[in-house]
Parts: structure tokens; sequence; C-alpha cells
């Protein structure tokens, strides 16, 4: 006799040959012997050629320090600790995965697989090798795109599909190399769909699956039953190192996205340029719900809002709550970055929002991040205590780029202190000047100026870190 949990086991198992489609489907049991013994074998047979291992080779330069620095009587009598010590060169190799997803040899994998690597190998599941090119590298979204030189060789690839179908309790399929054992399948369940409270990668919008992830299962495939790729695996919860049934996969729809941008150049040297909303939000509290007339906690409040914003330009202001984009409900304000984040740029984007207890809508238009006002960027000279630093104008632009929140406007930041210079003592990249010697700080013309009217107490310099204001008297 089949106990009722095998019943429902099989019934799981038997949703592998039920075409998967965006809307519901009709779930059935197991109806005879035969349907009894299915397998996720020709789901495996079908994707797992297309899932490949990424070898990785890069050289780093280390100091050798002398044996006798650390031994607690030698170590005295060598005075200055670096003596003895000489550069090294050393080969570091890591492993990954990745997964074929267009036949020309278009792979998927994760950024932090191929970081610095100076050397890609690809290796099938056949056992073929190939050496792989870095076409885009996007550490913002952790995804990495690499092409192959195949050689005209043909290649197994499986297609993306868009995550926004699954439902929690669907099963997929994660697919990998963990701890370079070789190829391995592991099965689960969607756990959760927009997982947002983690800190993995700039957008921390995740599927969360219970199928087994590991070390070197990263940039694997997160593969639903009909074969297509859900997501990408990235991470794992775990204190120890290994799997504990809490892994998540970045959905394919920011996937498509990447690739999207590579295809069209729309990609910057340090990733692809996604669209720039300019606001800072905030999740919405039954509090806050209440207190702004809506039925239930939804959406994000916005907090502040950037003059050049195009969601200003629109018409939305500070107070409004924004609750879906492009018809999906916006949870949080991962979530809505997540949602903008895929819109292409110069696109437009179906936005509803709440204001005084009505909704309304309008439409967006996905920009860049602007590079107004001109940055003008000046290295400081003199030996002052900014000496060497190398400044510019704070624009929407600048600000992405020293990852600064989206809501600064104006004022002078401080894009490099170099190592070595007087500045490298006092301030570092990513600071807003705000004050010099009792002068307001408004471009970056006017800094060289005011560093040269010191006060009778020396120079006084104010500026902003991490949220902060902080003042220095430097005599």
């Amino acid at each position: 006799m089949i106990n009722r949990i095998q019943i429902i086991f099989l019934a799981l198992i038997c949703a592998i040959f039920t075409p998967f489609s965006v809307g519901a489907q009709e779930r059935v049991l197991p109806q005879s012997n035969e349907q009894m013994q299915l397998s996720f074998s020709p789901l495996v047979k079908q994707v797992s050629p297309a899932v490949v291992n990424i070898y990785t080779s890069r050289t780093v330069t280390r100091s050798m320090r002398h044996p006798f620095l650390d031994d607690p009587f030698f170590g005295g009598f060598f005075g200055r600790q670096d003596f003895g010590g000489r550069m090294r060169q050393q080969v570091e190799n890591s492993l990954g995965s990745g997964v074929i997803i267009e036949e020309d040899g278009l792979v998927v994998t994760n950024a932090h697989v191929i970081g610095g690597a100076d050397e890609i190998t690809v290796v099938l599941a056949d056992g073929r090798e190939f050496e792989a090119k870095l076409a885009l590298e996007d550490s913002a979204s952790d995804l990495a795109l690499l092409r192959m030189d195949a050689k005209a060789e043909k290649l197994p690839f499986a297609a993306l599909k868009p995550s926004e179908g699954l439902e929690v309790g669907d099963i997929v399929l994660a697919i990998g190399n963990p701890f370079g054992v070789g190829q391995t399948v592991t099965s689960g369940i969607v756990s959760a769909q927009g997982r947002s409270s983690l800190n993995i990668n700039d957008f921390n919008f995740f599927i969360q699956t219970d199928a087994a992830i590991n070390p070197g299962n990263s940039g694997g495939p997160l593969v639903a039953l009909d074969g297509g790729v859900v997501g990408i695996n990235t991470a794992i919860y775990s204190r120890d190192g290994g799997s504990l049934g809490i892994g998540f996969a970045i959905p394919s729809e920011m996937v498509a996205s990447v690739v999207a941008a590579e295809k069209s150049g729309q990609s910057g040297g340090s990733g692809v340029v996604r669209p720039w909303l300019g606001i800072t939000a905030q999740g919405v509290t039954s509090d806050i719900a209440d207190s702004l007339g809506l039925p239930r906690p939804q959406g994000v409040l916005i907090a502040k809002l950037h003059s050049a914003s195009p969601l200003a330009k629109a018409g939305l202001e500070v107070g409004d709550v924004v609750l879906s984009i492009n018809g999906r409900e916006i949870r949080d304000p991962s979530e809505m970055k997540f949602r903008m984040a895929t819109v292409p740029l110069g696109q437009d984007a179906q936005l509803s929002y709440a204001r005084k207890g009505k909704t309304s809508e309008v439409s967006v238009k996905a920009i860049a991040p602007p590079d107004e006002p001109p940055r003008e960027e000046v290295t400081l000279k003199g030996r002052n205590p900014l000496g060497g630093a190398i400044i510019a104008n704070l624009n929407p632009a600048v600000a992405l780029e020293l990852g600064l929140e989206d809501e600064n406007e104006g004022g002078v930041v401080v894009m490099d202190a170099p190592r070595g210079s007087i500045a490298a003592n006092v301030v570092r990249s990513g600071d807003i000047l705000v004050e010099i010697n009792t002068v307001k700080i408004q471009s970056s013309t006017e800094v060289q100026a005011a560093l040269e009217k010191p006060t009778a107490i020396g120079w006084k310099i104010v500026f902003v870190r991490s949220g902060q204001t902080r003042q220095m008297i430097i005599r």
C-alpha cells in the first residue's frame, strides 16, 4: 500500500511532465504504476549538458615575510617589520559553475566566480574544454557573461525562463559542481520569492530554495520543471559552509537585463548602466499605512526625491507611496529597485502610486544617472591637508560611481585620496566637502582658493562621511 506521504511526493514528481505556464495549472495525482515511477532523469538529461564548470586562474603578488619576524626572541633583532620582506608572485585557482544560455557559447555565471581572473577555462559535461573571454562583469548584480571560443562546434544550451511564473512550493533543480566533486543535481522547492533581507548584491532580490546549494554551485542554474533557467544560484545561508536548505538564486529577469545590456552596448566600465531613480524610499509599516489611509501595509514611501529624478518629472512627490511597477506589486525598496533595474533604458515603466487616499498611474521613463552638473574634476595642489586629493562636483553619475545615496544633490565630493598624498591622512573617496576655513563649498573650483586661506588656528575642514558630519582642525 502507498501511504499518504508517498502519494503527495509522487504527485509533485508527476509535475515534471505537466507543461509549465505562468497561470494556474491543474495538479493531479499519479493514476498508474508507471506514473508512480517517474523521475527527474529526463529533465536532467535535457539541461545538464548546458551546465559547465568554470576554472579560473590569476596571478597575485604578495610580500613574503622573514620567518623569524614573528619569533618572540629573534623578532626584536629585526627592528622594522618589513625587514627581509620580498615580493613573490603566486597563481591562485578557483572553481565555479555556469550555464550556456545561447548556442553561440554565451555563458552566465556569478561575477565573484571570475573576479580578477587572468585565464578562464570552461569545461562541458562531456569533457570538452574551451577558453573563454569575459564579455561583461556586473558586480552590482553579481553576474558575469563569458563568451566561449567554440571554434564552430555545436554547443548545448538552456534557455532563460521568466521566474515570475514560479509559485512558492514549485519544484526546482539546482545543478552545479559543489566542492569540485563533479556535476551534481539537487532538487527542492521554491521556498520564497523576492527575498530582500540580505546583503549579497546591490539589489537584494532573490529566489529562495531548499535545493541543496554548496560552495562551487555558484553560477549554476536553478531550473524549472520544463527545463527553463529561472535563476542563477549565488549564495547559501550557512554557519559552517555547508548547505542548510536555505539557498538563494538571482532571478532570470535580472540575467536577461544583463544579457540585453551587453548586446546593446549599454554597459559601462564597472558593469551595466541601469535606470536611475533618484529617490530614498522606505517600507510601509502598519502605522504608516494607517496614517496614510492605506487598507494594508504595502508599497514604498518616498522619503526624499532628487530634483532630476524621473519620478519627480512624472509628478510624484515626497510622501507618495509607490504601489506597483508594470503591474507587479512592490513590497519594499529592494523590490522597487529590482523592478526598475530590469526596465531597458529609454523605455517607460507604468507606475501606480497612492496620494491622500487616491490611487493614480503614471509613465516613468528609465534614464541613466545624469552627469549634470558637470563634474569638473580638480586635483588639489600645495602643502595643505587636502593636497593631492582628486575632487569633483557631485552629481547622480558621480554618486553612482562612488556608491553614494541617490538623493545626494549638489556639493563637492572626494573622488580619490591617492596613497602617499597628504590628503590620504585626512579624507577618503566618497567624503563630501561642506566647509573649508569657514567658507561654504559650492563647487570644485572653490576648494583650492579656500585652502589657501587658513584660519588663525589652522585649517578647519567640515565634511560628511557615511551620512555623518565630521569636523577637523589641522594645525
